[in-house]
């Protein structure tokens, strides 16, 4: 007789989609958890002294697999393990449970939530980190149930970026995002936070007029919270005021923007560091960027452009972090090309550029015209590199560690930044030499010249400089 576990393996097989005709899913496949080898990273040989020092939140991941392939599952799994470990978690176990859709009261099926409270046990765990966004019932649920403490994907990753955060508005946009997260989530536990008391139930001392319902902790929780929130969303408006006069300046200079995006991790302020020379911090960990970093760079001919290193993408952003970070976002929104850096070493790159893709959708940025930079080359598999290239035939493949395909990249930027609307043909007197760098700087020269006159220029420039340049346009 078969194994009902060798059964279950043979139904979760690599690439393989189960989607019985009947709508269900196989009986087997509901009812195993899916053990995910390879997630560990307990401590070990070490003394009780070393590991009472060195010890960190024990986590037990769990997921629910409801569509897709089996690879795709433990992949979604294996980078819930690298959040966790970012945040400061040891993983100790990971658990899949293949089902059409989470449990609405505990998240994994009643009957599996005994055999993931007897994994907590056995494996010592403090803490069980699920693989999606959690209702408040099944928070309260799942806790009650395995009886440690219990986080979501979105709480895990607004930890992350409240460790990360380091600019004020990078702070406030962390804090009012971890607000608006909580406020639906509060409860109170038991009659110990209660602040009601009103009539006999407060001994009456309070007299006529004076006795009433009183106010829960978790009513004043909340009612301070929504004042915090009002509060930061007033000081986010300030700083997206001076963000929106610095953006409006470098239009009028007309100076084109380049805006890095991707997903966490794929090597975007590596990226700029090779590109402009910024010396913004590298660190192989996700979200190691949240505050935006803008750099100048030039053309081959001279023209003056920005690149900005813009924070990491992820599946399933919270979006709590979109909406608190939309005034950081817009330097993607409003750029005139996005530089959308992809990881070619991960498993499966073709669903960090969707992730990504759905993101610049959300924060109407999806218009704004895409190169694909395909980093991390050195690191990649031959046979995933030559699958990329047939994919994306139009990407530029570089290594930012290395430096290999930069100039490439860089050629491929200036290709794609927008030209100057106006093309001119003036002599400009020497005693105007301003005129002629701002020509320089702003435009796209094709020719100069010096006559007994002045500097002889053919250039395209934008409408404003071409006002500039009116009085001294070529009569020819």
């Amino acid at each position: 007789m078969q194994d009902p576990n060798e059964r279950a393996g043979a139904a979760l097989a690599p690439g393989v989609v189960d989607q019985p005709s009947t709508g269900e899913l196989e009986l087997a496949d509901r009812q195993a958890l899916r053990r995910v080898a390879g997630l560990s990273t307990e401590l070990a040989d070490i003394t009780e002294v070393e590991y009472r020092q060195l010890r960190l939140e024990r986590v037990v991941l769990v997921g629910v697999w409801t569509e897709g392939t089996a690879t795709e599952a433990e992949n979604s799994l294996a980078e819930l393990a690298a959040l966790a470990t970012t945040a400061g978690s040891t993983i100790l176990e990971g658990l899949i449970q293949r089902r059409s859709r989470p449990d609405p009261a505990t998240y994994v099926g009643r009957g599996k939530v005994g055999e993931v409270r007897d994994m907590v046990v056995a494996a010592g765990a403090d803490t069980v980190i699920c693989d999606g966004e959690l209702s408040p019932s099944q928070l309260r649920n799942l806790e009650q149930e395995v009886k440690v403490k219990v986080i979501d994907r979105t709480a895990l990753i607004l930890d992350i970026f409240a460790q990360h955060a380091r600019s004020r508005e990078g702070k406030a946009q962390v804090e009012l995002a971890q607000l608006q997260y909580l406020v639906p989530r509060l409860r109170g536990w038991g009659e110990a936070l209660s602040r009601q008391a009103g009539g006999r139930a407060g001994g009456g001392t309070g007299g006529v007029g004076l006795r009433g319902p009183g106010e829960t902790k978790l009513e004043t929780d909340r009612r301070r919270i929504r004042t915090r929130i009002a509060r930061l969303k007033r000081e986010i408006a300030e700083m997206r005021t001076a963000r929106d006069i610095q953006r409006a300046g470098r239009r009028r200079r007309a100076v084109p923007s380049v805006a890095i995006a991707g997903y966490t991790n794929a090597g975007k302020s590596s990226l700029l560091n090779r590109l402009t020379g910024a010396g913004v911090l590298v660190e192989d960990a996700l979200f190691a960027t949240l505050d935006p970093t803008i750099r100048q760079a030039r053309t081959a001919d001279g023209r003056v452009y920005t690149l900005s290193d813009t924070v990491g993408f992820v599946r399933h952003l919270p979006h709590e972090l979109v909406e608190a970070f939309r005034s950081t976002l817009e330097e993607v929104a409003q750029a005139d090309l996005v530089l959308h850096v992809v990881d070619s070493s991960h498993p499966d790159p073709g669903s960090q550029v969707r992730a990504v893709r759905e993101v610049l959708a959300e924060i109407g940025a999806e218009q704004v015209p895409e190169l694909l930079a395909i980093n991390k080359i050195d690191t990649a598999d031959e046979e995933m590199l030559l699958r990329l290239k047939r994919e994306w035939p139009g990407a530029v493949f570089v290594s930012a560690h290395r430096g290999a395909g930069i100039d490439e990249l860089r050629s491929a930027v200036e290709a794609a930044l927008p030209r100057p609307a106006v093309e001119v043909d003036a002599v400009v007197p020497y005693h105007r030499g301003d005129l002629v760098a701002r020509v320089h700087e702003r435009g796209q020269v094709s020719r100069v010249g010096h006559t007994a006159a002045g500097t002889r220029m053919v250039a395209r420039v934008d409408a404003e400089l071409a006002a500039a340049l009116q009085p001294y346009r070529s009569k020819r």
